[in-house]
């Protein structure tokens, strides 16, 4: 069972600065994640037992504030935040970038962007096989593939839960010395396959509500439900329950 206590968060976008160099694996947590982790004992070891763990939704934030859990985070820290402060600190320093997740067409889009806002970044790319659980084979091709590409950097796109859980079963086969992020929906906003909510909304933590807007057959369950479920359970950890 997940408790928001449970969570160790990033603080502000500032201390993405302060991630030291080196395998480092960072999740990141939304109130549809937590809701998941809940249910599902492997996906709450995986996010619990990252190196680091940002907060990317306004919810987490507020109940953990509303909670006065010690260390809460003082603002959100998006999954772009994350892929905007590695993808130019790479782009300094110069080195290679591995986009690993998704689909031939969703990565050949990410890497002509790519190519042309992070000059002095070279980009590799592996869209793995469509299907809900990958075999042994597909899992030793991956491991394989990264490890032969040795990237400076390294995100993952499979979508939640599957690319957190992936990455922590997988963690201590994978031969690389840098810091890899699960950053499933970053991967179709940097292609451009998906729509970002307009600043203002961001800025007033309603990214769920544009995309329940804009997308309200598919979401609607996830976002109307779950945050009631979201709710309920920071009551119920409000109350002690």
């Amino acid at each position: 069972m997940l408790h928001f206590k449970d969570l160790q968060l990033l603080q502000d976008k500032e201390s993405l600065a302060g991630i030291p160099s080196g395998k480092v694996l960072v999740n990141t947590i939304n109130a549809f994640s937590f809701n998941t982790a809940r249910r599902d004992a492997a996906f709450r070891d995986a996010l619990l037992h990252g190196d680091y763990l940002i907060p990317d939704g306004a919810s987490v934030v507020k109940v953990c504030q509303w909670l006065g859990l010690p260390g809460a985070p003082r603002e959100r820290i998006a999954g772009w935040d994350l892929f905007d402060h590695e993808m130019n600190k790479l782009n300094q320093r110069g080195g290679k970038v591995l986009f690993m997740g998704s689909s031939i067409d969703v990565l050949t889009r990410i890497k002509a962007r790519a190519i042309v806002e992070y000059p002095n970044v070279e980009v590799d790319t592996y869209s793995p096989p469509y299907k809900p659980v990958f075999s042994d084979e597909d899992n030793a091709a991956i491991v394989s593939y990264i490890n032969q590409s040795n990237p400076d950097l390294l995100w993952i796109g499979m979508t939640a839960p599957k690319q957190e859980k992936w990455a922590y079963e997988h963690w201590q086969e994978l031969d690389i010395h840098c810091h890899c992020g699960t950053i499933g929906a970053v991967f179709d906003f940097f292609a451009g396959t998906a729509r970002r909510a307009p600043l203002w909304w961001q800025q007033h933590g309603l990214e769920w509500l544009y995309r329940l807007k804009c997308e309200p057959r598919r979401m609607w369950r996830r976002y109307i439900i779950g945050n009631t479920q979201f709710i309920c359970y920071a009551l119920m950890e409000k109350i002690g329950f």
